[in-house]
């Protein structure tokens, strides 16, 4: 896990490999075991844009924990959420979405409508269709995730501060300078106090709040948080 937080993926691979073997012979094939094996090793391929070979991948992991564990089990809606994934990463949202409501009903029945899963859940079925230019249906969703992580998580955890930033985002897509201005604000505030001032999360949210500037024609604005998003992404880069 840690090879793939830091984005490490060929050193990261065959120990995913690895373990999908070592479980495989312990427990036998069709284990749940060995679903988030299957799940570790085809979020890598994902990311790495991989799609042909993380796709197998997900399909087995859902049929084990659908077959063994059941269909309605959090377990399987683990499988669901990740295949969804994947199909939105490669811009398939006819088959992401199905995927996802799933999965939401799952959590939502399994675990309660105030989970950290079923608010995962909720986010990403309304980042669908913020990708689509559905305003309309994902600005609820992104406001029904926020409240349930400001109550279970607080309001300083990172996942609600990606929120913030991206129905900011969504906010001045549509030109809704005032309201996504004290959400970008909002979110930059977090971050510098959880994630700190060098991280690469709060250069995207500095780009995004001047990016808003600019499209106010505040330059004078935009210039200085385009200048310090550059400055963070420039000192990340070196060895």
């Amino acid at each position: 896990m840690l090879y793939y937080h830091q984005d490490k993926y060929e050193l990261a691979e065959p120990l995913y490999q690895r373990a999908i073997t070592i479980d495989e012979k312990a427990y036998g094939p069709d284990h749940p075991v060995v679903a988030p094996d299957l799940i570790y090793l085809a979020l890598l391929y994902r990311n790495q844009g991989k799609y042909e070979l993380a796709e197998p991948l997900c399909q087995r992991a859902l049929d084990i924990n659908e077959r063994v564990l059941g269909p309605q089990h959090p377990g399987t809606a683990i499988s669901l959420y990740t295949l969804a994934s994947l199909y939105r990463y490669q811009g398939k949202y006819e088959l992401d979405e199905p995927l996802h409501r799933r999965a939401l009903d799952i959590r939502e029945r399994e675990l309660g409508p105030d989970h950290p899963a079923t608010a995962q859940s909720i986010y990403e079925l309304a980042a669908l269709y913020d990708d689509q230019g559905k305003y309309v249906q994902a600005e609820p969703l992104y406001q029904r995730t926020l409240a349930i992580d400001e109550k279970v998580l607080g309001p300083e955890h990172p996942y609600f501060a990606n929120t913030l930033n991206d129905l900011a985002k969504l906010y001045l897509a549509q030109g809704k300078y005032d309201l996504a201005q004290p959400l970008y604000l909002r979110a930059i505030t977090i971050g510098e106090k959880t994630l700190g001032s060098e991280h690469l999360d709060l250069a995207t949210r500095l780009n995004n709040l001047a990016s808003l500037y600019q499209d106010q024609g505040k330059y004078e604005q935009a210039e200085p948080l385009y200048q310090r998003a550059q400055a963070i992404r420039e000192r990340k880069q070196k060895p």
